[in-house]
This record gives structure tokens, sequence and C-alpha cells, in this order.
């Protein structure tokens, strides 16, 4: 007799810099979300897949809760909002180095409270002396992986009963594109100093998926003409540093050389620009 399988949507979500992509990334065993010590370096949702024999957990990196201050904020915000109403479990993460969490209902901005569950996860308790982990919750360190095993089975006990949705051994839904583009601004988020990361996007112009090496074109938007020459630095290095750092989280990930050529251009006030946000794949008000 065949086992019955389980498939459900697991929100990661939580304040700015909680330690949501590097929980996904422990999950699903490989890099695929960005990881930085800057707040709010996830933008858009990604998607990872933990599949065993019998279950599979579609987990949502989302961007951090905020107040938004500008409209890409906005988008952030409503992208966070609208996977945490499409959740049959909610991860609620917290730093454990930050006191007790917070209650999360005011914390999401939902108007309506979804009635699905919501664990309670202290994240980052490798930095604290075991005495003084949280006694309610659940206590993970995606740096050691302690706690992760009992997260999973937990977030198991949750799902509800049905087919897999992707094939078990994919670990992720994103194309290749959007990776891409994410691991060139996770370079940024390393390499560059203060705000500038912030005011910089980045986006796939080409992609030669048929070429050995695989041809990757990207394209930097800044703000400012100022910024353009730092993000490209004197002689070319500082993107050239870019594109190395992104090019070796590719080819690990892909298993194949790659060529990734990077680009600055500059896109005045993108941050507010609605239709500059839509072309980059953001929600925008109407």
């Amino acid at each position: 007799m065949i086992p019955p399988t389980r498939c459900g949507h697991v929100a990661l979500a939580g304040a700015p810099n909680a330690g949501k992509s590097s929980l996904l990334n422990r999950l699903i065993g490989a890099h695929l979300a960005i990881v930085s010590p800057k707040p709010q370096s996830t933008r858009l949702p990604i998607v990872g897949l933990v599949t065993s024999e019998t279950t599979q957990l579609v987990l949502y990196d989302l961007p951090g809760l905020l107040d938004p201050v500008y409209p890409l904020h906005g988008a952030m915000t409503q992208l966070a909002r609208e996977a945490l109403r499409r959740a049959h479990v909610i991860l609620y993460l917290h730093p454990a180095t930050s006191g007790l969490a917070p209650p999360f209902w005011p914390l999401s901005g939902l108007e309506v409270t979804p009635k699905i569950p919501v664990l309670l996860v202290y994240t980052k308790t490798d930095l604290l002396d075991p005495s003084l982990h949280p006694s309610t919750g659940l206590c993970v360190s995606a740096l050691t992986g302690a706690g992760v095993p009992e997260l999973r089975s937990a977030v198991e006990a949750h799902l509800p009963l049905a087919p897999f949705e992707y094939p078990p051994d994919d670990l992720g839904t994103q194309p290749l594109r959007l990776v891409a583009a994410e691991y060139v601004r996770e370079a940024a988020f390393h390499l560059l100093a203060d705000e500038l990361p912030y005011a910089l996007a980045a986006e796939v112009e080409e992609f030669r998926e048929h070429t050995r090496p695989l041809y990757i074109r990207v394209t930097l938007s800044v703000e400012r003409e100022s910024q353009k020459g730092m993000v490209i630095g004197r002689g070319g290095r500082t993107l050239k540093a870019i594109g190395q750092h992104a090019r070796g989280r590719l080819e690990a990930l892909l298993g194949q050389p790659v060529y990734l050529d990077c680009w600055v251009k500059v896109l005045p006030n993108w941050r507010r620009d609605a239709a500059a946000l839509a072309r980059l794949g953001f929600p925008t008000q109407g």
C-alpha cells in the first residue's frame, strides 16, 4: 500500500534580519536565497523545496515585515502578506539574541487573521549560551543545524494530506534568471558599503542556456550617476569582484562553467517609480 503524502506551503516570516534566508538554505541544503548581515536584503519571495518520501514542504523566504517608507518597501510588504494568506503553516522567526518575540499578528499587518498554525521559531541560538535559550517556541541555528530536524518534524505534522506539487528532486521554483540576478545582488551587499546596495537592482538582460560556458548578462541599476562610479570602482575592480563572487555561487549551484557579464546603468529614482518596479517584477498599487 502506498503511504499517503503531505504537501503544504510554509511561510518563513518575521522582521528584517531574522534569519529567514539562512534557515531556508539550511532546510533545503543549498545556497538558494541570498544572505547578508545587512537587513532587508530579500526583496522578492524565494521558494525552496524540501521533499522526503511522504512529505513536501514548499518554503517561502519572505521579505522582512516592516512599515513601508517608499514604494519598493510597499511592494515587498505586499508580496509578503500575499504569501502569508496562501500559507498552510507560518514560521514566525525571531532572533533569540533580541529577547522574547512580540506578538506576530500585529507585526504581519494582516486585517484578517488566518486560521492556520503559527510556530514561533527563535533563530541564531548559536550566539547564546544554551541556558539563555527561550523556554517557549522552537530554537534553531541555521549555522550549526541545531534544532532544524525538530523544526522540520513540527512543520510536517501540520501539513495537509495532498499530492506533491513539484518533482521530488527540485530544490526551488524560481527560474535560473532570477537566481542569477539575486546572486549578483548578494555580492553587492557583501562588497559595497553602507546604503549603496539598497539603491541597486539587478536584472538579467540575456541568458544563453545552450552555450558553454553558460552566458548570462546582468545589468545593475542604480539611482544616481555618482553611484554608478562606486559600483564600477577604480579600473572596474569593484564590478569585477561582484561578478566573480556571483559567478562562483552560480557555478557551485549549476555544476558548470558560467560567463557572467555585468553592466551598470542609472535608472533614476527606481525605488519610487511604479513603471521601474513593475519591470523588475514588483507589484504596484493601481
